[in-house]
């Protein structure tokens, strides 16, 4: 039976075509025109009913959809595909005289041809080409080779610059190139969450790009905030593209394409060299990593007349600034003691001038980038510039290291309160364990707790945390609950003005207010290492109450999906520690909210849990999981003899068979859980 026949679908598929239509004039002005027509909310809001219709109705949803952008589907595997057009390198140089011989041989070799030169930034990301047919994206594919490169489609939708659809005119079949980056922002703001939830940081936004572009969930790699930038534009029949590659730009802009605003054209050697030396010093001002300067013959039709080494073409070269790097005296190091406990050693340097700001601290990373390094007290170090605002220690001047110096002895105490150090064998970090008692872990987890993502606690900024620890009011999370108004009221310091009526009543009106949060919240509030927002959502769904969170062993927390051994295990010590059991006893009683609002239904699926692997017809893998819950089952992340269906898709891992089948759990088809819901 056809679940959606008696159904008049023609006004559904209308609305959803004028949701898409709407949303992606919104995402054109907001990434491409720095325009804000609606609210954060009002665009929510037009996404999520776009986003129930296509779940309610999937075989009306669009392959080209705006709700792509936000991911949810799943590439186990990711195919090599041989590139139509060979992707070339650019010759490199950190010459100018370099430069100068490449200008004057492009004029010999053109012999007097009138032609001019474009003059772009390199971009310090991931090279992509993205295949475009009848205006639709149908494909992008990593370098990899130049010759052959990895299919990344599904990641590459979830980029709100690149295009699904594209604008006006434009040519049949066509390639646009470009390359992915990380923006500054995003970047930091990703290093401060994977931080917050006990994870190492990326190491440059670089790196952290590619690995984003192979991360087989999309709506992780929607996460990342990446950006697309286009620089290049080829297709089977040249002759209906512009002749000039300004030209081609301008076009690829007017169609949709996010194409970079510092392109200059220059007609000679003078004003190359005045682009260049402007970007050396401005780059540090740009929101994103370049590395470089791409010189191009502006005039296509002379490309082929430069032709090509084996290589490269001769039409193109690439500037690469070099990396910024100076020696400075190291003053002394620093420990500094994160929320988690994790001790982090900082070089404090004499202040030198590096890349258009004044350096006086970088990282020392950990035990290891010491020793591994050889840094001796009283050392000058190399400290660079890359493609990263963060200034970081490359290296030692060892040309500057005096007689007789000692190699850095790592602390063995914890700075702050004086506890002996850990260090858990198979992480690179030393921590403090004296969680309760350690000032900076204590003010780190209340910070924690009172930020947006967590409690939403407005009126506790560090500042007034500080204030009320310092008075003696808070220690642990539970105490905020415990303010009175009287006293508050006249507290001050330094650092900041009293707090005086009206401050006092907003401050316990955000409190109170903060009780409502739902369960989920509540839980990646209490700062559980290795539980960050998607785990701690995943762990209060499945359990649904602390109860029955408390209650679970191990091997059941590292059932839910997506939560790990190590994960299992940190949640699990959490609970077990009676100073923590005190702490969420003194919450339950201020009213927070221990049981997850997940809807209980009397459906079909009610009292089974349900275990998905695969790629489904009908719904990407978000969505049958979202699906099952609403029909009152759960979702659990590996099999188990408490499973009660493994749900298979096309592709699923063999190793989930063979473990269903070895524990007698049944396995149903995409059509079999359908036919479940009638």
């Amino acid at each position: 039976m056809d679940l959606f026949s008696a159904v008049d679908t023609a006004p559904i598929q209308q609305e959803m075509e004028q949701l898409a239509e709407r949303i992606d004039q919104l995402n054109y002005e907001y990434y491409m025109n720095d325009r804000s027509l609606v609210s954060d909310q009002e665009f929510d809001a037009l996404l999520r009913r776009l986003q129930d219709l296509e779940q309610q109705y999937p075989e009306l949803a669009s392959p080209l959809s705006p709700t792509k952008r936000v991911g949810g589907e799943v590439n186990k595997a990711f195919r090599q595909v041989t590139h139509r057009f060979p992707m070339l390198s650019l010759g490199n140089t950190y010459s100018i005289e370099e430069i100068e011989e490449f200008e004057s041989r492009t004029r010999r070799l053109l012999d007097g041809t009138p032609f001019s030169y474009t003059c772009e930034l390199k971009y310090d990301g991931v090279a992509i080409g993205l295949t475009y047919r009848h205006g639709r994206l149908v494909q992008a594919v990593t370098r990899g080779n130049g010759a052959v490169g990895d299919d990344i489609t599904l990641n590459a939708k979830t980029i709100p610059t690149i295009p699904l659809r594209l604008r006006g005119t434009f040519p049949d079949d066509f390639e646009a190139r470009g390359e992915v980056v990380y923006p500054f922002e995003a970047f930091d703001a990703m290093n401060s969450q994977r931080e917050a939830d006990g994870l190492e940081p990326f190491a440059n936004p670089r790196n952290a790009a590619s690995g984003s572009l192979k991360l087989q969930d999309s709506a992780e790699c929607a996460k990342r905030k990446l950006m697309f930038c286009m620089y290049f534009m080829m297709g089977p029949d040249e002759n209906l593209l512009p002749d000039t590659h300004f030209g081609r730009l301008e076009w690829a802009r007017q169609m949709g394409f996010k194409v970079q605003p510092y392109i200059q054209e220059c007609r000679d050697i003078n004003e190359i060299k005045a682009f260049i030396d402007h970007w050396d010093h401005a780059r540090w001002e740009l929101p994103f990593g370049i590395d470089g300067i791409v010189i191009k013959v502006n005039q296509t039709p002379l490309w082929d007349r430069l032709g090509l080494t084996a290589k490269s073409p001769r039409w193109a070269i690439a500037y690469k600034f070099k990396a910024e790097r100076v020696s400075t005296p190291l003053l002394s190091i620093s420990y500094q003691v994160g929320r988690t406990g994790k001790v982090t050693p900082v070089a404090n340097l004499q202040p030198v001038w590096l890349g258009g700001t004044t350096v006086r601290r970088a990282t020392l990373v950990n035990a290891d980038f010491i020793q591994k390094m050889d840094i001796h007290i009283g050392d000058h170090l190399f400290i660079e510039k890359g493609g990263e605002i963060i200034p970081k220690v490359v290296g030692v001047d060892l040309d500057q290291r005096l007689p007789g110096t000692m190699p850095v002895a790592y602390v063995q105490f914890c700075p702050e309160c004086g506890t002996p150090l850990l260090r858990v064998e198979g992480e690179a970090a030393h921590y403090c364990p004296n969680t309760d008692g350690c000032h900076p872990q204590i003010i780190g987890r209340l910070e924690h707790f009172v930020s947006r993502k967590a409690m939403d606690i407005e009126s506790l900024g560090p500042e007034r945390l500080e204030l009320l620890y310092q008075a003696g009011l808070v220690r642990n999370i539970a105490d905020i609950y415990d303010l009175q108004r009287e006293q508050i009221i006249g507290l001050a310091s330094d650092q900041s003005a009293s707090i005086q009526d009206k401050s006092a009543d907003n401050l316990l009106a955000a409190i109170e207010a903060s009780k409502q949060v739902p369960f989920e919240r509540v839980l990646f509030a209490l700062g559980i290492r290795y539980v960050g927002e998607v785990g701690a959502r995943k762990i209060a769904r499945h359990f649904r109450t602390i109860d029955a969170l408390l209650a679970a062993s191990v091997d059941e927390l590292a059932q839910v999906e997506d939560v790990g051994d190590v994960t299992a295990r940190a949640v699990s010590q959490w609970f077990a520690d009676p100073a923590h059991q005190a702490i969420l006893q003194r919450l339950r009683l201020a009213g927070l909210q221990f049981t997850a609002q997940v809807a209980e239904t009397s459906g079909p699926l009610q009292g089974y849990t349900f275990v998905v692997s695969g790629v489904f017809e009908h719904f990407s893998r978000d969505a049958i999981k979202a699906d099952i819950e609403q029909h009152g089952g759960r979702i659990a992340g590996s099999i188990s003899g408490k499973t009660s269906f493994l749900l298979a898709g096309e592709k699923m891992g063999p190793e989930k068979r063979r473990k269903a089948e070895s524990l007698g759990v049944p396995i149903i088809s995409e059509t079999d859980y359908l036919k479940m819901l009638q």
